[in-house]
């Protein structure tokens, strides 16, 4: 039986942190779905589009990891993608707290898809898109946390 995993996020922007979820996961379930969320409330400095095709571009390579939009409940579109595990990077404990509740409630509202979080390493425990762009805005160096593509799309919308 294979098994297809929901990525979600709003990847405002894609940190190598991300990246390194995305990777590990995809090495554990037959497909992975990345499911960028529209997520209007959060105010994106990308755009839907825009995150889509970065993240479309940074996992070209990866056969088994597919990008999709997504707006609504996680579930109902794990439901319609047929996965049954929706996957969560944690950095920290403050992180496990808020992530164990989401967990819980998807479980109420879909008992037949699993939670299963992923560890962020070591290196990116730290790391969050709003700090990444904090510091873009300022125009610090951004270029050890961001694949380069993200590098390029910062500097694209800066120079209009």
């Amino acid at each position: 039986m294979e098994v297809t995993a929901i990525y979600p996020g709003t990847f405002d922007p894609m940190t190598l942190g991300h990246i390194d979820v995305a990777l590990r996961a995809g090495e554990m379930f037959d497909r992975l779905i990345i499911a960028v969320a529209e997520s209007p409330g959060k105010k994106p400095y990308f755009s839907l589009e825009e995150r889509m095709d970065i993240a479309n571009r940074i996992m070209a390579d990866h056969d088994a990891v597919t990008i999709a939009p997504f707006t609504g409940l996680l579930v109902d579109f794990a439901q319609k993608k047929e996965a049954t595990v929706i996957v969560r990077g944690l950095r920290a404990v403050s992180d496990f707290d808020y992530e164990v509740q989401i967990a819980g409630m998807n479980r109420k509202l879909a008992p037949g898809i699993e939670t299963v979080f992923i560890a962020a390493s070591q290196d990116y425990t730290f790391l969050s898109s709003s700090i990444v762009r904090e510091i873009e805005s300022h125009n610090g160096d951004i270029s050890e946390f961001v694949h380069p593509l993200v590098l390029d799309a910062f500097a694209e919308k800066r120079n209009g």
